[in-house]
């Protein structure tokens, strides 16, 4: 079963689902790091894995991981709304101009925000959220104006 080939032509589908893909691929890239950075600090959390790669067994993240996992939790915390919230803008008939904007400023916040917090750079992290937040905020206002409208901009 293929797609409704309309949504493909619909420009806030596809910037909602480019804004999907980078989101996912930020996401995905932080899991996987915390992994990288918890393999080079040679520690474990779980009994298993101590056991399985011969690492220290340790109560608490070391720092380096422990900043990667906030990085993600941070990052999962913020997207997933924003992602749910954009779904509801381009099915309730969201403009493709309003689409590119937030869902623009939102990925771009997002991508520096996790750099610059790996990197432990202020003030960037808070711009970067702050930012990130202003859209998600506006995307809500966006949302409730659709649905006001009522069906078909009623």
């Amino acid at each position: 079963m293929s797609a409704d080939p309309s949504w493909s032509n619909n420009p806030s589908f596809v910037a909602y689902a480019i804004t999907c893909v980078v989101l996912s691929l930020n996401l995905l890239f932080l899991w996987a790091y915390s992994g990288a950075v918890r393999a080079k600090s040679k520690t474990a959390i779980n009994e298993e894995d101590a056991a399985r790669f011969g690492a220290p067994l340790s109560a608490i993240d070391p720092p380096e991981v422990a900043r990667v996992l906030r990085a993600h939790g941070n990052a999962q915390a913020s997207v997933y709304p924003f992602l749910l919230l954009g779904l509801v803008f381009v099915l309730a008939g969201g403009t493709s101009g309003a689409a590119q904007v937030l869902f623009g400023t939102f990925t771009v916040a997002r991508l520096v925000h996790s750099v610059v917090y790996l990197a432990g750079k202020q003030p960037y992290r808070t711009l970067a959220f702050v930012l990130g937040a202003l859209a998600t905020v506006a995307l809500i206002v966006e949302v409730v104006m659709l649905i006001a409208k009522g069906p078909m901009g009623a």
